[in-house]
């Protein structure tokens, strides 16, 4: 095998000898028949953050094998999702594709093309047994693992395992899929979780969401195995509800991202507190928010920007809940983690 195979990943079987980088697989050949099947002219190409890099070469490639009246443009709005979609690019395209994240908006136009990895996940599977207690045991992954989720299943059956799986709500595609902002599909009969894919934010969220399970977590792509711990992270969560309870001017911010808005609940804070404002963005950063004098802040989108930005911004930025906490609605000790479920 070439040096180029083994350092970044096979695409043999795909068909396509791309150019550029090969973890992924682009299903360049499903994009255009679909671009010839719709007549289209004008492609819009949607990555998430840490793939825009790549989406030169994906167009490139694309021309090659298109008419050459076909016209590709490539968005460059953050995207962190498949609630994160460029509805501007998508109206003024015949085609979207949206890579990296799995169906969750439905339509004709939009091509998802979720980019499984082909990471052999049975070696960290291997190390992660020794985490495990018992015989039963839960399996969730990401999106990009989908493509290995059965597999894994049939793994652990073959070692004597008590499967636990299911698809948790219509936000999710795939059984077993977890998502930054949902973590219904670990709503299952087994004291612990096994997690496989990278990062430790989703573990994070499901280890909140459901202290009463213990979460392992199986990272193929780092190639280690730890388990989920949250109590650094509560301390960060309650420092900030406690920063917070002595604000008089909050701003409440409704999020105008296709799949994000939540304006039930902005509204509702509106309506209750005369001293809160409502603040509308499409993506909201520390910068921005420096403009406007408030005490705290309430974020009614997405919840990663509230637990992963949270320490970036200049005043407390509280989940809903942790609102009701600080203006003494709520206990402190009920401080939960805040997830999106349903569809849009």
């Amino acid at each position: 095998m070439s040096q180029d195979a083994t350092s970044e990943g096979d695409l043999r079987n795909t068909g396509m000898s791309l150019r550029h980088d090969r973890e992924w697989d682009y299903e360049l050949e499903r994009i255009v028949e679909e671009v010839e099947e719709r007549d289209a002219s004008r492609v819009g190409l949607q990555f998430p953050e840490g793939l825009k890099r790549r989406g030169p070469a994906v167009a490139d490639d694309l021309r090659e094998l298109c008419d050459d009246d076909v016209t590709f443009m490539l968005s460059g709005q953050p995207c962190y999702g498949a609630c994160d979609l460029d509805t501007y690019l998508m109206r003024r395209t015949d085609v979207f594709v949206h890579f990296g994240h799995s169906p969750m908006k439905e339509s004709d136009k939009i091509i998802y093309v979720p980019l499984f990895s082909n990471v052999d996940p049975f070696p960290i599977l291997e190390d992660a047994l020794d985490e495990l207690e018992g015989d039963e045991v839960g399996l969730v992954t990401t999106a990009q693992h989908m493509n290995r989720f059965e597999d894994m299943c049939d793994w652990l059956e073959e070692r004597g395992y008590d499967v636990h799986t299911r698809r948790g709500d219509d936000r999710l595609t795939y059984e077993g899929q977890v998502l930054g902002c949902n973590y219904a599909s670990a709503d299952i009969d087994a004291d612990q979780v096994l997690y496989v894919g990278g990062g430790k934010f989703h573990p994070l969220g499901l280890a909140m969401e459901h202290p009463e399970k213990n979460v392992v977590i199986a990272d193929p792509v780092n190639n280690v195995v730890t388990i989920a711990d949250t109590r650094k992270f509560m301390k960060q969560r309650y420092a900030s509800v406690h920063k917070a309870m002595d604000a008089e001017k909050w701003g409440v911010i409704f999020c105008t991202k296709i799949g994000q808005g939540r304006m039930e609940i902005a509204e509702k804070i509106i309506e209750d507190n005369p001293n809160a404002y409502l603040i509308t963005m499409d993506e909201v950063t520390p910068d921005r928010l420096r403009n406007f004098a408030m005490d705290a802040f309430v974020n009614t989108g997405c919840p990663r920007i509230t637990t992963d930005d949270g320490p970036r911004f200049h005043k407390p930025m509280l989940t809903p809940q942790e609102y009701r906490i600080a203006v003494g609605d709520e206990p402190l000790d009920s401080l939960e983690f805040d997830t999106f479920h349903g569809t849009w």
